[in-house]
């Protein structure tokens, strides 16, 4: 178990049992984030996605997938229909940095929440502010 087990969106609480080490969008992640002087794996998506349900299940309840993601991040999963205002900015980024978009969305950004690449495509920075 995760700290999703006690979410209320269906979403999260589907993701409560992977060994991913996920946090809610909170103050806690980022706080923790930078006392360990890691970046941030943000995971977007929703509970009726289909690419979504896909991804947990080859990537997120892989036990060597987690232990990497574990060990070089603070893993925040969000989801976009509890969420839509972050979903939205980070959505904006993905689309100005690609051309495109969709979910699952995955961004890597940094414990004051500034994306600061997409995986596998290594991008400049766009500062966001709240």
């Amino acid at each position: 178990m995760n700290r999703l087990i006690n979410e209320k969106s269906p979403y999260l609480l589907q993701h409560a049992h992977n060994p991913v080490d996920w946090y809610p969008w909170c103050d806690e992640a980022f706080k923790e984030a930078e006392k360990q002087d890691k970046p941030i794996f943000l995971s977007i998506g929703y509970s009726t996605c289909h690419w979504c349900h896909v991804m947990e299940k080859e990537s997120f309840e892989d036990e060597e997938v987690a232990k990497l993601l574990n060990e070089t991040f603070i893993c925040i999963k969000v989801d976009r229909e509890e969420r839509p205002d972050i979903d939205s900015i980070y959505m904006m980024y993905c689309q100005m940095m690609t051309g495109h978009g969709g979910w699952p969305l995955t961004i890597i950004m940094t414990p004051n929440k500034n994306p600061s690449f997409l995986p596998h495509i290594f991008q400049r920075k766009l500062y966001i502010t709240e």
